[in-house]
């Protein structure tokens, strides 16, 4: 017998229990790791209007929504979930400063330009193997921290300093490349 996911609204009662915190007035609502895991991003999660820093990492989400209430939301975990787009995130894109998104199936990063405060992009072992999709980064004034190791498109390059001299050519504003510091030379 299959067992039924488990909603945001079921994940929400179960942070409320363990925490003793009341979710809508919480700024960090932590629903990683759920069991039966959570598939769906649904309205449930708008309710979290106090909101700063959402994880739902590590459960079976296929794509980002149920957001559009939470105006206060900086940081949004999502990592190691069934995610293949950054749609979804225009209803955050004024205040989302770090977007956590690691291990997801994600080969473009179409949506991503809406993020113009986003300062951190962790996207390690995703798919992205295209250099205009890496280019789409340039939208994002804000990024100055940058995780893409384990993606093809590094992993295509002869070598990784290859793969960050390339990056840092496209991506003037970033100062850190995969958790090393960009040392730019002054002309």
């Amino acid at each position: 017998m299959a067992l039924k996911p488990t909603t945001c609204k079921e994940a929400m009662a179960r942070w409320e229990t363990e925490t003793g915190q009341v979710a809508a007035e919480a700024k960090e609502v932590l629903m990683q790791f759920q069991w039966p895991p959570i598939e769906k991003m649904d309205v449930a999660l708008s309710s979290l209007v106090n909101c700063e820093k959402l994880s739902l990492s590590s459960n079976m989400i296929d794509k980002i929504g149920g957001i559009a209430g939470m105006h206060k939301l900086k940081i949004l975990a999502l990592g190691r979930n069934n995610i293949k787009s950054l749609g979804g995130l225009e209803t955050v894109a004024d205040t989302l400063e770090e977007l956590w998104i690691s291990y997801n199936p994600i080969e473009k990063l179409k949506g991503v330009e809406v993020l113009k405060n986003l300062r951190v992009l962790y996207m390690s072992n995703c798919s992205v193997k295209e250099w205009h999709e890496i280019k789409r980064l340039k939208q994002c004034p804000a990024l100055r921290d940058l995780v893409l190791a384990g993606n093809p498109i590094c992993e295509n390059q002869p070598d990784m300093e290859t793969w960050r001299l390339q990056a840092v050519s496209y991506l003037e504003q970033i100062e850190r490349l995969d958790g090393i510091p960009i040392v730019r030379h002054q002309q």
